[in-house]
């Protein structure tokens, strides 16, 4: 069963910047893979800490990131910001 994708305000701010990177190929393939499943490696993902506890993070590049929370009951995934989480 596919999960349902929804974007915060900064994540939709954030594909500006995106398309702009010409990085927009690399993030529709991580988000077609969290539609199916959201744990699945390759590529890998890391479980953050701190304000961003229970989020999830995987490589967009060297230096962004794609962040999203899994919402297991609602069969959803939040992705948070599509740029830098150390902004």
């Amino acid at each position: 069963m596919a999960y349902k994708i929804v974007y915060t305000k900064q994540a939709v701010k954030d594909i500006e910047n995106i398309k702009t990177a010409k990085l927009d190929g690399v993030v529709k393939r991580l988000i077609r893979i969290l539609e199916e499943n959201p744990y699945e490696t390759p590529p890998t993902f890391e479980k953050l800490k701190g304000e961003l506890d229970g989020a999830y993070s995987r490589r967009i590049n060297y230096k962004h990131r794609l962040v999203y929370q899994v919402y297991p009951k609602q069969n959803t995934v939040k992705i948070i910001r599509m740029w830098t989480h150390y902004e």
